[in-house]
């Protein structure tokens, strides 16, 4: 009888266990697809202000020699990421696409001028640096003009401003909630071993005696959490790139290391911290308190 009793209440604490494991799973899984979505948010942002296009029309009596040097010295410079040069019969050629016609037969000569496209980094695609550039550049005599869509950059840098606060309000809430709930799982799994720790506490265990083997289990249990949420989260951006084939440009394995490993730090540290605090309380409580 007494074999039966111990045998049914292993298979109690491992099923409680085992259900805490999932618990800290499902929740660090939420956790881990928020900060994919704020990777992806942010690398999304930076891939379109690094394809706003900064068109720089030089003289048409410039040689295509100075304007490849012009070039060059814009690629070294810390603001642009690349560049791209325009000669007259590709700018005829694009317009022709565009136009469905070729205009330049009709005209009898190119009235295009040859250019340079530049793009550049995320960090300078804002209206005050885009303006501090192009004075520079109309300070050299190639160069005739320089266009670039302000309103769009204007609007764009607002959108992404506004965006990414309601992203960190709605993530704020999301890890208190998340952290709630991991906790509210491990103080369930330590109530049902409320009285080993009392039992333990009344032979002259000590408290850090009592608490270490917990907080082993409560470090493995969000381990094992985080490799499941991790696992979890692999496939869901398998899936979602096979659905959004576009979704692969936006893809970095750097960040998503950095957000996988969060994932299992932020489960070890709450699931241990969580149950220091519920051994805490059990071991504070009177025997009669026990029962309540």
């Amino acid at each position: 009888m007494e074999e039966f009793e111990a045998s049914a209440s292993t298979k109690k604490i491992k099923t409680i266990y085992i259900s805490t494991v999932f618990g800290i799973a499902m929740v660090l899984v939420m956790i881990g697809l928020l900060g994919l979505i704020l990777v992806h948010a942010n690398n999304l942002s930076r891939y379109v202000k690094e394809n706003i296009v900064l068109n720089i029309f030089v003289d048409d009596a410039a040689h295509e020699t100075d304007v490849l040097q012009l070039q060059k010295q814009l690629d070294a410079n810390p603001m642009v990421k690349q560049t791209q040069y325009v000669s007259k019969e590709l700018a005829a050629r694009n317009l022709q696409k565009d136009l469905g016609e070729d205009f330049v037969k009709f005209l009898g000569y190119n009235p295009l001028s040859q250019s340079l496209d530049v793009y550049l980094k995320a960090d300078y695609a804002n209206n005050k640096d885009i303006e501090k550039f192009k004075a520079d550049l109309l300070k050299n005599s190639l160069v005739k003009e320089v266009k670039y869509q302000q309103s769009l950059v204007d609007q764009m840098n607002q959108n992404v401003t506004s965006i990414s606060l309601v992203i960190l309000v709605f993530a704020g809430i999301f890890v208190v909630l998340s952290v709630a709930l991991i906790n509210n799982t491990i103080r369930l799994a330590i109530y049902s071993q409320r009285f080993l720790i009392k039992s333990m506490q009344l032979v002259g265990a000590t408290k850090g005696f009592i608490r270490k083997p917990f907080l082993l289990y409560g470090i493995w249990h969000g381990l094992l959490g985080g490799l499941i949420a991790i696992i979890i989260l692999v496939a869901t951006l398998y899936l979602g790139y096979k659905q959004v084939p576009d979704l692969v440009m936006l893809q970095n394995y750097t960040e998503f290391g950095i957000v996988f490993l969060g994932v299992i730090g932020i489960g070890i540290f709450i699931s241990a911290f969580s149950t220091f605090l519920a051994v805490n309380k059990f071991l504070r409580l009177k025997i009669y308190d026990l029962y309540r």
